[in-house]
């Protein structure tokens, strides 16, 4: 008998990670797109649009909860950016664990699991606290064995690939040592 389980997808080349595996264990994963930390539009619009258009060839549901974010994130991260990590995954993963509880799934998961960039044990921590608030399972899977070839897959399918996390505070660390040299090469002497 096949279990449905709402999977929080940040994009569709992570989500690569995360679906084959949950299938192989009789799980149809129906994907939740909930990303209001990604900016600027023009990338949050690239990656919920990449995983719209994704989802249909391989049999996936996909549900879309529409929130750019750009003002709410920069206000709750604004006094902490070294620590936006945080805020973004709580709110995210609380917002699928209520999404899960409140639409008769009985779990739900993420992809943020499969990427080897991110706070692993972080993640894992808030949405097992979220899932017992909202009274829905957390299911926990590690899926970064499967990041490489779920990239390397992606790549082969021609996904619009993302280059930083999401947020405009790791695009700029994404090009930190290029703004390092350029004020160097500029300064006023």
């Amino acid at each position: 008998m096949e279990r449905k389980v709402l999977l929080h997808a940040c994009c569709a080349p992570c989500s690569l990670s995360c679906i084959g595996p949950l299938r192989e264990e009789g799980i149809e994963p129906v994907a939740f797109w909930y990303n209001p930390n990604i900016h600027p539009w023009k990338e949050y619009e690239a990656r919920r649009d990449c995983l719209l258009v994704y989802a249909p060839t391989i049999g996936m549901e996909v549900r879309v909860l529409e929130e750019y974010g750009l003002r709410e994130f920069v206000r709750h991260v604004a006094e902490d950016i070294a620590g936006r990590c945080a805020y973004c995954y709580e709110h995210r993963l609380e917002t699928a664990a209520r999404y899960a509880a409140e639409n008769g799934f009985s779990a739900f998961t993420t992809t943020l699991l499969a990427s080897t960039y991110q706070q692993h044990d972080n993640i894992a921590a808030a949405a097992k606290r979220f899932g017992e608030q909202y009274g829905v399972q957390f299911l926990y899977r590690d899926f970064r064995p499967n990041f490489r070839a779920g990239n390397q897959r992606a790549r082969e399918l021609g996904f619009y690939m993302q280059k930083y996390c999401g947020c405009v505070f790791s695009e700029e660390d994404r090009y930190a040592k290029a703004i390092a040299r350029a004020k160097d090469r500029f300064a006023v002497k």
